[in-house]
């Protein structure tokens, strides 16, 4: 008796290959134009995530630990908060508050969309890492 029979059915294998890049460029798709309509880093975070969470379940959690071992996603949840307070720090030396973004740049349009864009890709950063750290927890034998 198989535990994991799923893992090695053929057409499960060549449709997550296929469905995998999709779904990656969507969830860049949503990370990059969350400040101008609806998304952003928290569900391009999710997105993203599933695409390794799918890869996992269907190829195995050994193969998806070679593809993004968990010291990688240690040090991408760190980036993506020091990226997430380094944003509002660089606005404070800068002269202004917390996370107000118009000092970042000469033009206060320019420096919002810059700061939008740096605080969204650190979310995103974390969210797709500490996403992944769950499903190898809940989905490792230990």
């Amino acid at each position: 008796m198989k535990i994991y029979p799923r893992q090695h059915h053929r057409v499960l294998q060549v449709i997550t290959r296929l469905m995998v890049p999709f779904v990656l460029m969507f969830g860049l798709y949503v990370q990059f134009h969350g400040d101008y309509g609806p998304g952003g880093g928290f569900q391009a975070g999710v997105i993203f995530a599933s695409a390794f969470i799918l890869y996992g379940l269907i190829f195995g959690l050994h193969r998806t630990r070679k593809v993004l071992p968990p010291s990688t996603l240690r040090w991408l949840v760190s980036f993506g908060v020091l990226l997430y307070a380094g944003t509002g720090l660089l606005t404070m030396l800068l002269g202004g508050n917390l996370l107000d973004y118009d000092v970042l740049a000469s033009n206060p349009l320019s420096g919002q969309h810059w700061g939008i864009f740096a605080v969204e890709l650190g979310v995103g950063i974390t969210v797709t890492s500490v996403m992944i750290s769950l499903f190898y927890g809940f989905a490792s034998k230990r």
